[in-house]
């Protein structure tokens, strides 16, 4: 491609963040459920753990790979250059491996999960109730995916905006009454903090949360697709094809950047607003918030319509 055609095939990274959150910012859907099964009342806690990971751990790393690795290729190919020969041609192999069974994970499990969100819904319920439509449904959200995918990612950007910003505007609501919420019930606080006494001081608390901590990374791949994208990512005019494009990889890196911190801020609200307002029957395997935490409270708070 000449240099006109290389932008001609770009977009502001503010249109591309929204395809990477499609990846990143669907596992709201479900991980603050995931959180509270496997947490409980340490929900916030690990959630402030993965949060610290992701901003001083995972974004420092992948803003590093967008500088290396601008090409698309991402961390892959920057481990495949230590090692030369069959022994980085293996490492890649068994990389790949693990960054698709990442992805079919996720995939699998936010189609799921949106299955279950139709099911349970209660206008819907008693039409599509049972594992029957909810497997169908399943499968149907995988091969839409999968069409879209195939028309390829820059078609996928519209689609992907249409998609993600009304599905953050709606959990921005939803976080918004349930902290209206606690603030008018304050005894929420102090059932919690007593909770929380109850599981020891402050160190056991700690260990705790990093124990569970590996369950809650659900959504850590978007940074891998973030950089896999950064070809789409448009830069300045100045870049060069032959030249480390300084314009791109800013633009990526703010990309990078913007998603860490709404999903930072997202992911502590919601794991604090559905610890304290979720009772544990009702997150609990079969329970009317399994799987569904945030839809739960927006019924509960916001009414079937709006839910």
């Amino acid at each position: 491609l000449d240099q006109a055609e290389g932008h001609a095939a770009t977009r502001p990274w503010f249109l591309i963040l929204w395809l990477t959150g499609v990846d990143y910012f669907s596992t709201l859907g479900y991980q603050p459920g995931i959180a509270l099964l496997a947490a409980g009342a340490l929900s916030p806690l690990a959630t402030a753990l993965l949060v610290l990971v992701t901003l001083f751990g995972a974004l420092p790393v992948y803003r590093e790979v967008a500088f290396r690795s601008y090409a698309g290729q991402g961390s892959i190919a920057m481990l495949e250059s230590l090692l030369s020969g069959w022994k980085g041609k293996i490492l890649v192999l068994i990389l790949l491996g693990f960054a698709a069974t990442d992805f079919v994970i996720t995939m699998t499990l936010s189609a799921a999960d949106a299955a279950l969100h139709i099911v349970e819904n209660p206008y819907l319920h008693h039409l599509l109730g049972g594992d029957g439509p909810r497997l169908v449904l399943t499968l149907g959200l995988l091969a839409l995916l999968t069409v879209v995918f195939l028309r390829g990612f820059l078609e996928a950007i519209g689609l992907a905006s249409l998609v993600a910003i009304p599905y953050l505007l709606l959990n921005v609501a939803v976080l918004t009454v349930g902290l209206k919420e606690i603030l008018y019930h304050p005894d929420l606080w102090s059932n919690w903090h007593s909770d929380l006494a109850i599981r020891g001081d402050w160190s056991l608390l700690l260990i705790g949360s990093a124990l569970i901590f590996p369950r809650l990374a659900l959504g850590l791949s978007g940074f891998e697709t973030g950089v896999s994208v950064m070809p789409l990512v448009k830069g300045d005019p100045s870049d060069s094809s032959f030249e480390r494009p300084a314009g791109q990889i800013q633009s990526t890196r703010k990309l990078l950047t913007a998603a860490a911190l709404i999903m930072s801020v997202m992911l502590l609200l919601s794991s604090l607003v559905t610890t304290l307002l979720i009772p544990e029957p009702a997150y609990q395997i079969g329970g009317e918030a399994s799987g569904r935490a945030l839809a739960y409270l927006a019924h509960l708070y916001l009414g079937p319509g709006f839910g």
